[in-house]
Order: C-alpha cells, then sequence, then structure tokens
C-alpha cells in the first residue's frame, strides 16, 4: 500500500468493480479504496449502477486510511448541496392576536350556519 494518500485528500480514481455495498475504486497501480454505498451520492442510493460504472473516472475524497489493514475509505459526496433557504414567515402572533383571530373566524361562521338554519 502507498503511504502518499492522506486523509482529507482529493484524488482522481477508476472505479475497478461495484459490490451491493459500495464500489472499489483504484487510486493508483497498487492501491484500492472503498465508497460504501451511503457515500455514493448524496441522495438515497438504491440501486448503486444507477450511480456509478466499472471504469467510470470518479473524483474521491480520502475520509480514512487505516494503517494497520491497509483500507481506505472514499467517499463521492465531496460537497455537500446547500439546503433551499425558506423564506421566514411572519408566524411571530402574540396569544392575544391567535385569540382575536379564532374568534373572528368562530362569529363568522357562527353567522353562517344561522342564516343556513333560518331558511
Amino acid at each position: 500500500m502507498s503511504t502518499k494518500f492522506e486523509t482529507g485528500t482529493i484524488v482522481q480514481g477508476t472505479i475497478t468493480s461495484i459490490k451491493p455495498f459500495g464500489a472499489f475504486v483504484a487510486l493508483d497501480q497498487q492501491t484500492q479504496g472503498l465508497v460504501h454505498i451511503s457515500q455514493i451520492a448524496n441522495e438515497f442510493v438504491k440501486d448503486i449502477h444507477d450511480h456509478v460504472s466499472v471504469g467510470e473516472q470518479v473524483q474521491v475524497k480520502i475520509l480514512s486510511v487505516d494503517s494497520e489493514t491497509g483500507k481506505i475509505a472514499l467517499t463521492m459526496r465531496i460537497e455537500e448541496p446547500q439546503k433551499p433557504s425558506r423564506e421566514k414567515i411572519n408566524t411571530v402572533n402574540s396569544l392575544e392576536d391567535k385569540l382575536k383571530e379564532f374568534m373572528k373566524q368562530s362569529n363568522e361562521r357562527q353567522l353562517q350556519l344561522s342564516k343556513r338554519y333560518k331558511k
């Protein structure tokens, strides 16, 4: 195993094989790492073959390097997508405002019902 790979480094690699649990990526001639299925994409991955294929060139980030076993954990989720910002709705109403609105709606509903039954 090559010792030139450090945690946090972003490198190019080639998908060498695909298993149900992830994809193996060749980082150089002697070194391979595993991209777990949960690290393939930012969304849920039902079928890994929908996202990667053998021989595909991919950019991966090194998550960890186990010096004892030589295993390298990789991720293809390099950038976290920005969540769409929600416009803040003025939801801060005092209890008094809420009660006034409730009473208004209640009175309107009572008027509608009383008109309906008078007919």
